[in-house]
C-alpha cells in the first residue's frame, strides 16, 4: 500500500478573520494565548521556551497582557498583543517596559502590522544592545474545510540573526581559550540543531558554557567544558530565587530513582553560601581543545543533556516548594 496521499483527499486552506476567533482582545485573546498550548506554540515561533509569569502585569503605569520568563536566561519576556492594526500607543507602551527593565525580550502581536512601525522595531533591535530584543508578530488563523480553526504566529520583526552590534567582541579582541569556546558551542549548536528534538541551544558565546531551557523559570540546563581539567559536564542549576534551596532539597528526596533514570551517579550541590544548587555529572580525561574528538563529546553532552531533561523536566513542573520561612 503506497504512503502518498491521494492527490484528491488534500484541502485548501481557508483564511478566518481573527475577530471572528477572538472578539475582545483583554477577556478572550489574552488568557486564550496565555494558555500553556498556547504560549508554547508562541514559543515556537520565536525560539524561546516561556514561563508564563502573570496576565495584565503592571510595568510602570502600564499594565502588560502577559508577563513570561525565559527559561534558559530567566529574563523577562513582555507581550503586548491587540486585535487591531498597530498603533502609536501601543507603541509607546512597549517602549516605556522596555525602560523599565534591565534585560527584557518585547513581544508586540497583531493581525496587521504597519509598515512604520514594523520598521520601528527593526530600529530598535539595530540601536539596542544585547539585554533588549524586540519581536513583531502577525496572528492569523486558518482551516481545511470544517476543520477547528488553527492559529499562526508570522515573524514580521525580529532581532538581526539575535547578533546585535555590542553583543560580540571586535574581532582579534577573543584570547585563543575564548576563540576555541565559541568555535566549540558553535559546532555544538549545529549537533543539537540536527540531532534533538527536545532541546534548543543557545547561540554560542565565547564563555566556558551553555545555557538550555528545561521548561520554567529559575532552572535551567548546562554544558560545561573545561580545558585546564581536560573534562566535560552536563548540570541542572536550580536559581529560583527564594526557594532554590527548597527545590533542591525535594529533589534529593528522588535522589535514586533520578539517578537510576540518567543512568549514572551524580554530583549533588546544594551550596548553602550561593544562591543556586547545581546537579551534575562530568566526563573526565576528556580534551575539548581536541577538535577530532569534538563529535565524540557532542554526543556525550547531547545524549547527557536529554537524559537530564527527561528526568527533571516534569519533576521540576510539578514541584511546590516551601514557603521561605518569614523573618
Amino acid at each position: 500500500m503506497s504512503d502518498e496521499w491521494p492527490l484528491s483527499n488534500l484541502g485548501k486552506l481557508v483564511r478566518v478573520d481573527v475577530k471572528k476567533v477572538w472578539v475582545k482582545e483583554a477577556g478572550e485573546f489574552t488568557p486564550w494565548l496565555a494558555q500553556e498550548a498556547n504560549i508554547e506554540l508562541l514559543g515556537e515561533a520565536i525560539g524561546i521556551e516561556l514561563d508564563v509569569e502573570a496576565q495584565e502585569k503592571s510595568v510602570g503605569p502600564f499594565r502588560a497582557d502577559i508577563l513570561c520568563k525565559d527559561t534558559a536566561s530567566d529574563n523577562w519576556v513582555l507581550i503586548e498583543n491587540q486585535l487591531e492594526r498597530t498603533d502609536h500607543t501601543h507603541l509607546g507602551q512597549l517602549l516605556t517596559y522596555a525602560a523599565g527593565l534591565d534585560a527584557v525580550t518585547i513581544v508586540w502581536i497583531s493581525p496587521n502590522f504597519t509598515e512604520e512601525h514594523r520598521a520601528t522595531l527593526d530600529w530598535l533591535n539595530e540601536i539596542t544592545d544585547k539585554r533588549f530584543n524586540f519581536f513583531g508578530l502577525e496572528i492569523e488563523a486558518w482551516r481545511i474545510g470544517n476543520s477547528p480553526i488553527a492559529p499562526k504566529f508570522n515573524i514580521v520583526s525580529k532581532p538581526n540573526d539575535w547578533l546585535k552590534p555590542s553583543s560580540d567582541p571586535p574581532p582579534g579582541t577573543l584570547t585563543e581559550a575564548k576563540q576555541l569556546q565559541l568555535v566549540y558551542w558553535g559546532a555544538f549548536k549545529e549537533a543539537v540543531d540536527s540531532k534533538s528534538k527536545i532541546l534548543k541551544a543557545q547561540k554560542p558565546l565565547p564563555q566556558h558554557w551553555t545555557n538550555l531551557a528545561i521548561g520554567r523559570s529559575g532552572f535551567y540546563l548546562n554544558a560545561l567544558v573545561n580545558t585546564v581539567n581536560k573534562r566535560i559536564g552536563v548540570g541542572l542549576v536550580i536559581d529560583h530565587p527564594s526557594t532554590a534551596k527548597a527545590y533542591f532539597n525535594l529533589l534529593q528526596e528522588q535522589k535514586g530513582e533520578i539517578e537510576d533514570e540518567i543512568g549514572t551517579a551524580l554530583q549533588w550541590l546544594e551550596k548553602p553560601q550561593y544562591r543556586a544548587s547545581r546537579i551534575e555529572v562530568f566526563r573526565e580525561n576528556t580534551d575539548p581543545s581536541s577538535k577530532e574528538d569534538w563529535p565524540a563529546q557532542h554526543k556525550w553532552l547531547l545524549e547527557t543533556l536529554e537524559a537530564f531533561h527527561k528526568a527533571f523536566s516534569q519533576r521540576i513542573r510539578q514541584m511546590t516548594a516551601p514557603e521561605p520561612a518569614a523573618t
